[in-house]
């Protein structure tokens, strides 16, 4: 059964993408720790990071690298946290945050509950700057 992510990729559900290629996409997340808060993933679905080849991984964090960089000129903040934790959805993604302090990377707090319309307006940010 296809996840989730998969479906995004092939486009049955709706995402605010921000930057895609051939391999890889990027989107707002919908249930975000901060606004801002992205998604990375490679477009073949693979469940854990580490089963992917090293060409797939290394292009990933590249992709990623980019991303994180029009984030942070987007949603200025200290840092753009970088966290992959792969138990949420069986599809490797890499988790982009703005971060101004270590608590905007907590996973156990309250993910917040944005509009489609705050979304789209977070994604047109990040997209306008990549």
């Amino acid at each position: 059964m296809a996840s989730i992510f998969s479906k995004i990729v092939n486009r049955e559900i709706p995402a605010h993408i921000v930057a895609e290629t051939d391999e890889f996409m990027a989107f707002h997340d919908v249930s975000p720790l901060v606004m801002g808060h992205l998604l990375v993933i490679p477009k073949k679905e693979v469940d854990y990071i580490f089963d992917m080849d090293d060409k797939s991984y290394a292009g990933l964090t590249l992709f990623a690298k980019t991303v994180a960089i029009g984030l942070k000129k987007a949603f200025p903040c200290t840092r753009v946290g970088v966290a992959v934790v792969g138990l949420e959805v069986p599809h490797v993604h890499i988790h982009l945050i703005p971060m101004n302090n270590v608590s905007d990377m907590n996973f156990a707090k309250a993910k917040l509950q944005p509009t489609q319309d705050e979304l789209a307006e977070a994604a047109g940010k990040i997209k306008a700057v990549l």
